[in-house]
């Protein structure tokens, strides 16, 4: 058997390394090369000349992958550097992405098709921003193992200690991420510890190596073998006689007299042939190339999808989705890009974002906009339908990019979550693309410079009856008179004008509490103090307020009391209506009430005081909005 057939034989898994500057990746990867004799004769020559013009004393092992002259000088990771070698047990492709925050679109390309992903730590420094930015953008790219390389463990004398520490730290940041299989692994790169084979210098690891790990993690979890999605390149007719659509299998497998469809016209057939270079083929799998005829003469053009009749897609023209935005430009809210998905091309535009993702801290920001190697969640509406997974489910068709029609420039790589949910869909109107934002007049930063106290919003939810307005009401009274800017939001007030057409369905609910965050927005942007009160049942609804302003800006207080004291109240004799059958869909009693697990603060009115009910939703007002002694009244 020759060495190319044996190889052809072998898995493959991809694997990317990331971390902060100057952590290693650079050297594990040269190191992994060198010492499983994996770089040729004239490489190392170039690489010794190379390490001698830098001054290097012995052979820099960084420079097999910095391969740009500018990484060479100043001795960082710029562009995606690929390195392919091979074990007796299986083939690796090694992506050496960039460290620096600025190429955080880099690592993103480099990382999407990788099966395992290598952290490095610097074990002096411990776990840096970068260190969790790029664990997040592997939990968000859907990398099914992640391994923390803890390297230059020679610089800490092989301590123990400081390797049980990096870890403890690192599993806290990893509890909020959703990758299921993390491995520590201690290291030194650059002297060889621990990386092909294990480190006698450290024997109280007993993990083995990195390259073991390597050849033993099960590969190809990413590639979807079940759900068949068969994106048309072209249309394939050389005669009358023969007509045939060409593309890749992106998932799943197709079989001769299969039933499938073709999307999006819905209309089926049956698969008559599936025709490849080298002749007919009874089956194709994920990754083949191939021509597939139809019993049938139906339409079927580029940039459709032709899945199986019971295994269908989502077929839609609106969809939520993580973006990476790649571009100098910002991305903006109604301007339209061409989306590039599958075989198939759209004019899209970003009706809204959601929020965007502090990749430091894990926290949603609002935005109106996304910079340079920022993450966000946006909400995107195409022009035609598109026929998509999730990206957790299907990378394939869960996968876009977006580009500028004005210079054809790549300016935003997407994974998509999920259609949006049709009840926020037709609660909340659509923005027009001809709507285009513009920035407060006068900032909220000055205003709250001038008046004393940072803005915020308490957002009261409770039953009927428990208590809000009477607490809200007492607790703006006594801000205002220490000199706030208060404004209260009440719900029976709102719904006297702004909400006065709506009913109290779930869409008619969303779409009030929508509104009523929209108000207080606006009241925020001012430099208010705003207290909200309103049943707020759903806390899908009470999550979207949130995202609309800073955090720890924001407090959400649960009001409550059992349902005996609330009919015994019976302020506004709605549980007396409810239980004669006069009203319909009262909330905690015949319709859902979804009580807050994460309120900065519960009251319970059945319990409490009235006056220490107050007494507790002023303080946390005021630890939201403390009074600065300089600012003016």
């Amino acid at each position: 058997m020759s060495i190319t057939t044996a190889y052809a034989g072998m898995d493959l898994l991809r694997i990317a390394t990331a971390g902060s500057v100057d952590d290693g990746k650079s050297t594990l990867i040269g190191r992994l090369l060198y010492d499983t004799k994996s770089i040729f004769e004239d490489q190392m020559e170039q690489i010794e000349g190379a390490s001698r013009r830098l001054g290097e004393e012995g052979i820099n092992l960084a420079l097999l992958t910095d391969g740009l002259r500018a990484e060479r000088e100043q001795k960082i990771t710029i562009d995606v550097a690929y390195r392919y070698f091979a074990t007796p047990r299986r083939k690796f492709i090694m992506a050496d992405t960039p460290g620096h925050v600025q190429y955080t679109r880099n690592m993103v390309t480099g990382a999407s098709t990788a099966d395992l992903a290598v952290v490095l730590v610097d074990a002096r420094k411990g776990v840096l921003t970068q260190s969790r930015r790029h664990a997040f953008i592997a939990s968000l790219l859907g990398i099914p193992h992640l391994v923390v390389a803890v390297n230059k463990m020679d610089l800490v004398d092989w301590s123990e200690e400081v390797f049980r520490a990096i870890v403890a730290d690192f599993t806290a940041f990893a509890g909020k991420l959703t990758v299921s299989d993390i491995t520590f692994i201690p290291m030194s790169a650059l002297l060889g510890d621990n990386v092909v084979t294990s480190s006698t210098r450290m024997p109280w690891f007993q993990g083995g190596p990195l390259l073991h790990h390597m050849e033993s993690v099960a590969p190809g979890k990413r590639r979807n073998t079940i759900d068949f999605r068969f994106p048309v390149q072209s249309v394939v007719r050389p005669n009358q006689s023969f007509r045939g659509f060409a593309g890749t299998v992106a998932s799943g497998s197709v079989r001769v007299g299969d039933e499938v469809l073709s999307l999006p016209s819905g209309v089926g057939s049956r698969v008559k042939s599936i025709e490849t270079y080298d002749g007919s083929r009874e089956g194709a799998e994920v990754g083949d190339a191939v021509v597939v005829t139809l019993e049938d003469e139906i339409d079927v053009s580029r940039g459709d999808m032709i899945v199986r009749r019971k295994n269908l897609p989502v077929v839609a023209d609106r969809f939520e989705a993580y973006i990476c935005w790649m571009n100098e430009t910002p991305l903006e809210i109604g301007r339209a890009y061409a989306l590039m998905h599958t075989s198939r091309e759209v004019q899209a535009f970003v009706e809204r974002i959601e929020y965007r993702v502090d990749v430091d801290t894990l926290h949603r920001d609002p935005a109106s906009a996304l910079a340079v190697n920022e993450i966000g969640r946006v909400e995107i509406v195409t022009a035609k339908p598109l026929c998509f997974d999730s990206y957790r489910v299907n990378s394939a068709t869960g996968s876009f990019v977006l580009i500028d029609p004005a210079t054809n420039v790549t300016v935003g790589a997407g994974m998509i979550r999920g259609e949006v949910n049709p009840l926020e869909q037709k609660a909340r109107p659509r923005v027009s693309p001809n709507v285009r934002w513009d920035a407060w007049n006068i900032p909220r930063e000055e205003r709250e410079s001038v008046q004393g106290h940072p803005a915020a919003v308490l957002w009261i939810t409770g039953l009927s009856g428990a208590g809000k307005s009477t607490i809200a009401r007492a607790v703006e009274r006594r801000l205002f008179a220490e000199g706030y800017r208060t404004m209260l939001l009440d719900g029976d007030q709102l719904r006297h004008g702004l909400t006065a057409a709506l009913g109290f369905s779930p869409a008619d609910r969303a779409e009030n509490v929508r509104r009523a965050g929209e108000v207080a927005k606006l009241f925020f942007e001012a430099g208010h103090v705003v207290l909200c009160t309103f049943v707020s049942p759903y806390a899908r609804d009470r999550d979207a307020v949130r995202a609309l302003f800073p955090e720890g800006r924001f407090a959400e207080v649960h009001v409550t009391a059992s349902l005996d004291r609330l009919r015994a109240r019976d302020v506004k004799g709605l549980y007396a209506r409810e239980a004669a059958g006069e009203t319909v869909g009262m909330s905690g009693v015949t319709s859902p009430y979804e009580v807050p697990t994460a309120a900065e603060l519960v009251v319970d009115t059945g319990a409490t005081s009235e006056e220490a009910s107050v007494a507790a939703v002023l303080q946390l007002a005021v630890q939201l909005a403390p009074r600065v002694a300089s600012g003016a009244q």
